[in-house]
């Protein structure tokens, strides 16, 4: 026979008294919402279907990123040759269509085979082959597995980039998600001027340090002018430095990297003993080892170059064995936060593109919610109007646990601070129909068992344990459709599967409890004998 504890009962209430509460953050202003507890603060976020905002499409150059990768292995080619003693000539970074190659001549035949399995054995992600035509010269490429994982990792890495760096400007409720094998979606709800966005986006912050060739001497370029830069020594490169003044300086920079800036860890604007404004940057163990490597050629130049440009170039004034440095330069405070920002963001593995930007005007976005607030309003009449006609005082009590059903479902998005969206919405208005399913099946089991013979309390109670298998089939396999489409599927279709699984779920605690709990309550206190099926 069907029993409900003080606890049980208890439970039930107590759940549905939690969900109304989270749910009351959604219906007050911002003002009143900010007097409530930190933890009753969270809200439905609006995706940009329904508040309007930017819409961003980057393509990642993962080609640029694996041709740095292989000229950063050049240093270890030529290390492992010169170490092997095998004479060579030619070494160079050949950019291809598809792939970057390391291009080396062996000089003498005898020593060939040897630099093919001394190049095998330097790293376990490069395939050693003989360039067609040339068995003197051995080409150093990704394998395909490897370059897949680089590519990969190059598209992971961006998307944690670019999501630091927008929640860092102070956009939130972000949407970026990953777009065939070299895109990333940014969608910005309720920014309508993404230039600053996109600046920061735009923006690949490729940190390193470089020294300056003291062999050479830099070069003097008022702005505006064309003068041609003369042809700098072998392994090293002309990079500007801009002054206040306007012109531009020339310095010439060893291609070799001394500190990488993937060990930046962290980055601070503040400012130095004379209060001009600088940036405080910390590196990780590998860079403080390279810091304080550096750092013994005290005195010498070197150059602090942030995609391709000089932004300090100073001398060690001594030797750095903590990792801890300043960058100076000639920094407003803006440009020291920014510079700081896009540092302790990270540095994106590779340059980004932005191939296609729109902005969704919020009146557009508002006609979306009054049309979804339409058709889930005409669902809900529809569906509860149904139940009153076919199952009478039951279908009331279905109607009750259906109300409850939907406030439960934003309780839960608003806990999970979800975005909403257009197809979110639709998946409401699908689980208001879903969520009486269950409530139909159940006492269509109740009206056969009543008319069977059995008592009011007997055939309710034979009712849900005959319908309960059937109820957890059909909901598990719609759950099963849902993780599907959470798995495979990406932006507004992930947000329709989770609001569909999640309303499949409160829709069985509220039919195999709530509407319980109110069709037996109202059996014992009306003490009656039969049922209005």
């Amino acid at each position: 026979m069907i029993s409900f504890s003080q606890s049980k009962v208890s439970c039930i209430l107590g759940v549905c008294f939690l969900a109304v509460l989270f749910v009351v953050p959604n219906l007050v202003s911002d003002a009143t919402r900010a007097t409530f507890p930190k933890w009753l603060q969270k809200t439905v976020n609006l995706g940009l279907d329904l508040r309007g905002g930017s819409h961003l499409q980057l393509q990642v150059d993962t080609h640029a990123a694996t041709n740095d990768y292989m000229t950063h292995m050049l240093s270890e080619v030529r290390k492992t040759l010169r170490k092997q003693k095998i004479k060579y000539s030619g070494l160079r970074v050949r950019p291809l269509v598809k792939e970057s190659v390391i291009e080396v001549t062996i000089l003498e035949a005898d020593q060939i085979e040897t630099a093919e399995k001394t190049l095998n054995k330097m790293d376990k992600d490069l395939t050693i082959r003989h360039k067609p035509g040339d068995l003197k010269v051995l080409e150093a490429v990704l394998s395909e597995q490897a370059m897949f994982q680089k590519n990969s990792n190059i598209i992971d890495q961006s998307i944690e980039v670019v999501r630091r760096r927008i929640d860092a400007s102070g956009t939130k409720e972000p949407n970026i998600q990953r777009q065939g094998t070299d895109r990333i979606i940014v969608q910005l709800p309720g920014v309508d001027d993404p230039s600053e966005v996109r600046r920061l986006l735009g923006t690949t912050a490729k940190l390193s340090f470089q020294w300056v060739d003291e062999s050479s001497q830099p070069i003097v370029e008022a702005k505006g002018t064309k003068e041609l830069l003369p042809t700098p020594p072998i392994g090293t490169v002309y990079l500007p430095e801009e002054r206040p003044d306007g012109t531009a300086v020339f310095l010439p920079i060893k291609k070799n990297v001394i500190i990488q800036g993937d060990t930046l860890i962290d980055a601070q604007a503040s400012f130095d003993e004379h209060s001009r404004p600088v940036v405080s940057i910390k590196f990780n163990n590998i860079g403080r080892q390279q810091m304080y490597e550096a750092s013994k050629s005290v005195k010498k130049q070197f150059a602090i170059v942030l995609d391709d440009k000089v932004i300090s170039a100073p001398v060690f004034n001594e030797v750095i064995p903590g990792g801890n440095a300043m960058i100076s330069g000639h920094f407003t405070v803006e440009g020291a936060n920014e510079l700081a920002l896009l540092l302790r963001a990270g540095s994106l593995p590779a340059p980004l593109k932005i191939v296609e930007e729109c902005v969704v005007g919020p009146s557009l976005g508002e006609d979306s919610i009054a049309h979804g607030k339409n058709a889930t309003l005409m669902a809900f009449v529809i569906v509860a109007a149904f139940m009153v006609l076919i199952y009478s005082y039951l279908g009331m009590f279905a109607n009750v646990a259906l109300v409850m059903n939907i406030v439960m479902l934003f309780a839960g998005l608003s806990l999970l601070g979800a975005t909403l969206t257009l197809p979110g919405i639709a998946g409401i208005a699908l689980t208001i129909g879903m969520a009486v399913d269950a409530n139909v099946l159940i006492f269509e089991r109740i009206r056969e068992e009543f008319r069977a013979g059995m008592r009011v309390l007997a055939a309710i109670d034979h009712g849900y344990k005959r319908a309960l298998t059937a109820i957890l089939d059909s909901n598990l396999t719609t759950l099963i459709g849902a993780a599907f489409l959470y798995y495979f599927g990406s932006g507004a279709v992930k947000g329709f599967s989770v609001t569909l699984a999640l309303g499949v779920v409160i829709s069985m605690f509220t039919a195999l409890t709530l509407t319980q709990l109110l069709l037996v309550t109202w059996v014992r206190v009306s003490k009656s004998k039969t049922l209005p099926l």
